[in-house]
């Protein structure tokens, strides 16, 4: 896995649209549409080359710059698959950071893995659809209660059976979603 950075996300309840029943709790997705991203970040050009945050301190600056509440929002943070699956031609292809952008994320102190999403990056840029949200596909297999995969193996036999097919534009890309702790963020950059 890739380290891909961070994002605050606006993290709540599974949301009513969302066609899933039972067992999910919340919704804690890469997508912007499911679990909202602390701002429209990227007119900041502060984002690395994955679309996302090398590390934490560089959002809070931006939201104490801009007066963004960051309060309530969970601190994410995100590894990718070192390869993004096409479905119309059901290979896997490598996945690299916009060599634009510089990109040198700073791995967490802690942090706590809450499961795996499969998410769309039909631009190449930063990431759009979770089929297992925006498609539903969660209501026809296992998620844990964040919504997610709970294993990548999961994921990823999800995508080359076709379970996917159709749902969004590809490539879909395997991300492993952990939350970290703010306090122990915190710690790590004074230190």
């Amino acid at each position: 896995m890739i380290p891909a950075g961070y994002l605050y996300k606006h993290v709540s309840a599974r949301p009513d649209w969302a066609g899933v029943r039972g067992r999910p709790q919340r919704a804690l997705s890469m997508c912007p549409h499911v679990a909202c991203d602390f701002a429209d970040y990227t007119d900041f050009w502060r984002h690395n080359g994955f679309w996302l945050f090398d590390r934490p301190q560089i959002m809070e600056q931006i939201a104490a710059e801009h007066d963004i509440d960051l309060g309530g929002l969970t601190c994410c943070y995100y590894e990718e698959y070192e390869q993004q699956y096409d479905t119309s031609s059901g290979r896997w292809l490598r996945v690299e950071p916009d060599k634009n952008l510089p990109t040198c994320v700073e791995k967490p102190a802690t942090s706590t893995l809450q499961g795996y999403d499969v998410v769309t990056f039909s631009c190449g840029a930063g990431p759009e659809c979770s089929p297992l949200f925006c498609n539903s596909i969660a209501e026809k297999v296992a998620v844990n209660d964040s919504c997610l995969f709970e294993t990548f193996d999961e994921a990823k036999r999800a995508l080359e059976s076709g379970l996917f097919q159709n749902a969004e534009p590809g490539p879909y890309r395997i991300v492993a979603i952990y939350t970290v702790d703010r306090e122990s963020s915190s710690a790590s950059r004074s230190g």
